[in-house]
């Protein structure tokens, strides 16, 4: 199946181009930003050889339907959406932090507390917890955005403000959308049946000065979900949740011998391994969501793609 897993565009009043693991940003006449959604998939900050099919458009959609849901409590950089794949916004300078938030002892702070470590970013976490435990009130961990191909790191709050990565004033407001954020985000998981566990929100300055929500927002890809019903009987019987997330494609890696560690390879990615993380992402949507996920004309994604980002900008 086609996917788009890099893109060579040259709009009109292009200054320059992004390529993150995923997303690529082309800057607009240094007003607009065109967010690609590729189908590249990235697991422990590694970039896999092969696309997902509609994994991009998955992402795009999700992520602007929850920009939707949330503009009235935190400003978001989103002006609209011309392509399944694209979203475009305003110009931000991008914060060079990452606020992740977490309900739950899941993902990668299970692993730090399996090894014994008590402290994450700075946050004491309770003795006795069990992986998929509830924390008494979420945590705010946050960690460093890597360039290009080197690894997002953890650090705390404190290590924020003393390294002067962002302002204690600035960061108090990140803080408090992170926090109103995740309290919309649970609402509508739990009115479909899911638990939010953690998610990670990025945030960016308009030239004006505004702290905007950028980039995504409760995608798969950014966010873990539990389903709700039979949460607690698993914790109870010590079995793993049931939950919609790119972990399953992290525990099929570790399974097969990748974390992302020096010297280690990428397992082969057969095409019906491939076709069933679409299957999954698709899942991943329409549960997320709840509704039906339209699959876009995938028969050639850069001519489409190219053709209604061309016609929106003459619109400006």
């Amino acid at each position: 199946m086609n996917t788009i897993t890099s893109t060579n565009f040259n709009f009109p009043g292009q200054k320059s181009v992004y390529n993150g693991k995923v997303r690529e940003v082309y800057n607009i006449e240094d007003e607009l930003l065109v967010m690609i959604a590729t189908d590249r998939l990235s697991a422990f900050d590694v970039v896999m050889p092969k696309g997902i099919p509609y994994k991009g458009q998955i992402l795009n959609q999700i992520a602007t339907k929850f920009m939707e849901l949330t503009q009235d409590i935190v400003p978001n950089w989103l002006i609209a959406t011309p392509d399944p794949n694209v979203a475009v916004g305003h110009l931000c300078e991008p914060f060079k932090v990452e606020m992740v938030i977490r309900g739950y002892l899941a993902g990668h702070a299970a692993r730090e507390y399996a090894l014994g470590k008590r402290t994450l970013c700075g946050v004491t976490l309770p003795e006795g917890l069990k992986e998929n435990d509830k924390f008494p009130t979420p945590i705010i961990t946050p960690s460093t955005k890597a360039d290009n191909g080197e690894h997002d790191e953890d650090i705390s709050r404190e290590a924020i403000l003393a390294n002067k990565i962002v302002s204690e004033e600035d960061y108090i407001v990140l803080e408090q959308y992170t926090r109103a954020l995740y309290q919309r985000g649970t609402e509508i998981a739990a009115s479909r049946g899911l638990i939010l566990v953690d998610t990670k929100y990025e945030f960016g300055k308009t030239k004006e000065g505004k702290i905007v929500l950028i980039d995504e927002i409760h995608t798969p890809d950014s966010s873990r979900y539990f389903y709700a019903d039979g949460y607690q009987d698993r914790q109870d019987r010590g079995e793993a949740q049931k939950q919609l997330s790119k972990e399953f494609v992290r525990q099929w890696l570790i399974t097969n011998g990748f974390q992302g560690k020096e010297g280690q390879q990428i397992p082969e990615m057969t095409n019906e391994y491939i076709a069933s993380v679409s299957e999954r992402y698709i899942e991943l949507f329409e549960n997320i969501l709840g509704e039906s996920f339209v699959k876009a004309d995938i028969s050639n994604i850069n001519a489409r793609i190219e053709e209604n980002v061309l016609a929106f900008l003459k619109t400006r």
